[in-house]
């Protein structure tokens, strides 16, 4: 008799989800996308109500008012957007459709090198699940490599893109990949950051959570750079060493450096 094995989501994503109603996201991402709840690990000052799990991929979730306007992109509904690594696009795509997810069809973006699909949760967040095509990403699931930075693709909204291409370039040492007017290709290490401009589909600001090797010689190569640090690595009882930084539009990158 042949085991269908249950397709993998191969990077660690971590990201908490305003939503409208916990029970029906948690139906949907462990019914559809394939999830399973877990009891909630975590304290954090976001007020998480559940928490769902897929190999590393954690979402938690939260209520809490649909407010477009806010500064604060963890408080608007449907304005997230999460990327999961899989390690074949193909088999996920196939069982997503097969729980009756609505996934659009499987494309290969030329320009990131990342054959994706996307599936909208009951709130309208966009997951997208993909993997790479080009030698750039085919190992960014392995833990040997090079420099501090590994494994995220976020996409952060900017009015102004070309400053928001310099700040990444000159102060978080990133460098350009691809740029134009409303669009750059940010690198460093592992992983790409994408700056795209601000739509009114995309009117609040961005966050992502990159795992890093060395929390306190990364702080420490960006503060000197005039980096928008708000407080130094601090190591917290969930297992991680982290600090934040701030983009000049807002937009703010956690990164973490695992210790348990």
């Amino acid at each position: 008799m042949n085991t269908i094995l249950k397709p993998s989501i191969i990077s660690p994503v971590s990201r908490y989800l305003p939503v409208s109603d916990v029970t029906r996201s948690v139906t949907f991402y462990c019914n559809v996308l394939g999830f399973e709840e877990v009891t909630p690990a975590s304290k954090s000052s976001i007020p998480s109500q559940a928490e769902v799990v897929y190999g590393p991929a954690r979402i938690q979730f939260y209520t809490e008012a649909d407010t477009v306007d806010s500064s604060d992109p963890m408080s608007v509904r449907g304005s997230a957007m999460v990327f999961f690594e899989v390690e074949e696009v193909v088999s996920m795509h196939a069982a997503i459709a097969a729980r009756g997810g609505q996934v659009t069809r499987p494309e290969k973006v030329n320009w990131i090198k990342i054959e994706l699909f996307e599936v909208r949760d009951p709130d309208g967040h966009a997951l997208w699940f993909g993997k790479s095509y080009h030698g750039f990403y085919a190992d960014l699931h392995a833990e040997a490599g090079q420099g501090q930075l590994r494994k995220i693709m976020p996409t952060f909204p900017l009015t102004n893109v070309p400053a928001g291409v310099a700040y990444y370039r000159d102060v978080l040492g990133f460098s350009v990949n691809y740029q134009q007017h409303d669009l750059g290709v940010m690198d460093r290490d592992s992983i790409r950051i994408i700056l795209t401009v601000r739509t009114a589909q995309t009117t609040g600001i961005g966050s992502c959570c990159v795992y890093i090797y060395n929390a306190d010689a990364l702080y420490e190569e960006l503060l000197a750079k005039g980096a928008n640090l708000p407080s130094p690595p601090v190591s917290q009882p969930w297992g991680l060493r982290e600090f934040t930084a701030i983009d000049p539009e807002g937009n703010v990158i956690c990164f973490a450096q695992t210790f348990e």
